[in-house]
């Protein structure tokens, strides 16, 4: 877990009496969007960030990148982070990216069962391009999924025939055609190799999205307004969602709860806050004025 701080020994005043933002990052993933610590310390807010277990900074040799066989694996990661945050500060409040826009949820779903004083105490949810379906169309959707599920139970260390497109990390890295310099170690071009029990964890958690979780807090959803799905690296990769499908997101966010909104952002990327400007900033907007709204 990583803290934002200017100066690691002065805090400013009243940091303690922040309320904290806590990023939880996506699949072939880890927190690197400084940029993003940096606008929300500014704006009053304390940033915290997790890499989950096996994921980013977290691995450790021998260890299965990203690999779970069910999204409540990393729940007591997400407990002992908002404990250890909320042990400083009031209250918090995640902004999970792609496949942590599916665990955070699932996680809070289950907190407000397991532990309500603390779950009293996350806010509100911003989601940034959560994965909350199999992207593809019907009818290979279903059969995906239905054979996700068949493989997942039988062969769970089955490794799938799933190569990550490059696409989505040229539009990013300073060594392509993007402008951020992130490690291609811990997050690397062609994803890292995922198995059938991993691919089923994260259908079954799509599954109970689906059947709706009920959060009572506010969700901000933010994603791009349109997807450039399986297509090679082109100009127009860098203003939309070339991982996942846009439509799919803004029809399931509103089952997480009755207190969900949307945002579509104009040329936004998969990970909004690495978008080109303006979307970039629209994003930031987008979410100073949520987690505004939410008081304190």
């Amino acid at each position: 877990m990583v803290r934002y701080l200017p100066d690691p020994t002065n805090p400013p005043a009243g940091f303690d009496e922040r309320t904290a933002v806590v990023w939880v990052h996506g699949m072939t993933d880890y927190f690197f969007q400084e940029h993003v610590a940096r606008r929300l310390h500014a704006e009053g807010y304390a940033f915290y960030a997790v890499d989950l277990r096996k994921c980013g900074r977290a691995h450790r040799p021998g260890q299965s990148r990203h690999d779970a066989r069910d999204m409540a694996d990393y729940e007591s990661d997400l407990d002992a982070a908002a404990s250890l945050v909320l042990a400083r500060h009031p209250r918090l409040v995640p902004l999970a990216h792609s496949t942590g826009g599916l665990i955070v949820p699932l996680w809070l779903r289950s907190l407000t069962d397991r532990d309500p004083g603390l779950a009293a105490r996350v806010a509100g949810l911003v989601l940034n391009s959560p994965w909350l379906d199999i992207q593809f169309p019907e009818p290979t959707r279903s059969a995906a999924r239905a054979l996700a599920k068949g493989a997942g139970r039988l062969r769970p260390e089955l490794a799938l025939p799933m190569k990550e497109s490059s696409c989505y990390a040229d539009t990013l890295h300073v060594s392509r055609h993007g402008e951020w310099d992130y490690s291609l170690e811990l997050k690397p071009p062609g994803g890292v190799t995922k198995r059938a029990g991993w691919l089923r964890a994260v259908v079954e958690g799509h599954d109970r999205v689906h059947e709706g979780l009920g959060l009572k807090v506010p969700i901000l959803t933010l994603c791009s307004d349109r997807s450039i799905l399986r297509k090679p690296y082109s100009a127009d990769s860098h203003e939309a969602d070339t991982v996942l499908d846009v439509e799919q997101i803004t029809a399931a966010a509103p089952k997480l709860g009755p207190h969900s909104a949307i945002r579509r952002i104009p040329g936004a990327l998969h990970d909004v806050f690495l978008s080109k400007e303006p979307a970039r900033e629209e994003a930031l907007e987008a979410t100073l004025e949520f987690l505004a709204r939410l008081g304190d």
